[in-house]
């Protein structure tokens, strides 16, 4: 992985980016260009910029200074165009509203179906494969709200498989699940980047990072490093990171 641009139509290429909100500065010259078809984990601590990279690379976020390419286009184009699926951190589904597992996981198909949102043949295939997955088959006439928060998650990683783009972003999605469904996401990662889908997860937790990507970015406003888990992981350069929250 290079900090700097590499193929200017790579699955993902961030420049000199500079962002952030009014009166505070969440990113600072962040460069970074990812491998297709690899998983890459973002690690930082809390309030180190990764959930604004992720906004950043939606188009979420405007850029103060840099760029975001997507497989060579902006982010807003590259959403119209499917190119990425997106896990966020705090979902926005009211989980009080009658919708059903398999409701919630189609919404992943929306880019794929005309105005009216008719689910074809290939749509209902394409929920079938995501919920087989992720191992909520058995559950998918239930209420999304009758899930637990391990199998909720898992929902909406079915949601974003159902959407088959070939970038998916994961914003700390092992946050507050049980062992089991962490096991089973960490497996759904791996099958899509055997089928060549690239993978940006971030975390702060550093337990199983080895087992789970190709490649690591340790951020803190900054790039502080960027590479293999055995090049990036270090005592120091974790201590630049994680500083007292590593101890």
């Amino acid at each position: 992985m290079n900090r700097a641009s590499g193929a200017k139509n790579g699955p993902v290429v961030v420049e000199n980016l500079t962002a952030g909100y009014p009166g505070v500065t969440a990113l600072e010259e962040v460069s970074l260009a990812l491998e297709p078809g690899q998983i890459t984990a973002l690690l930082g601590a809390n309030g180190s910029g990764k959930s604004t990279l992720f906004s950043a690379l939606l188009g979420l976020v405007s850029a103060n200074s840099g760029s975001v390419r997507i497989f060579g286009a902006e982010s807003a184009q590259a959403r119209r165009r499917n190119l990425v699926s997106y896990v966020p951190q705090h979902e926005q589904v009211d989980t009080t509203f009658p919708i059903t597992v398999e409701q919630v996981v189609m919404m992943g198909r929306y880019p794929h179906m005309g105005f009216v949102r008719i689910p074809r043949r290939s749509d209902r295939e394409a929920v079938d494969r995501a919920l087989e997955q992720t191992q909520l088959t058995a559950y998918r006439k239930r209420a999304i709200g009758e899930l637990s928060g391990g199998q909720r998650k898992r929902a909406f990683v079915a949601r974003a498989l159902a959407q088959n783009a070939p970038l998916m972003l994961l914003d700390e999605p092992f946050a507050g699940v049980d062992r089991s469904s962490e096991a089973l996401i960490t497996q759904v990662l791996h099958q899509l980047r055997a089928a060549g889908t690239t993978v940006l997860i971030s975390t702060h937790h550093l337990e199983g990072v080895h087992q789970l990507a190709d490649q690591v970015v340790l951020l803190h406003r900054k790039v502080l490093a960027a590479g293999s888990p055995a090049e990036v992981l270090t005592d120091e350069q974790l201590a630049q990171a994680f500083g007292e929250a590593l101890k």
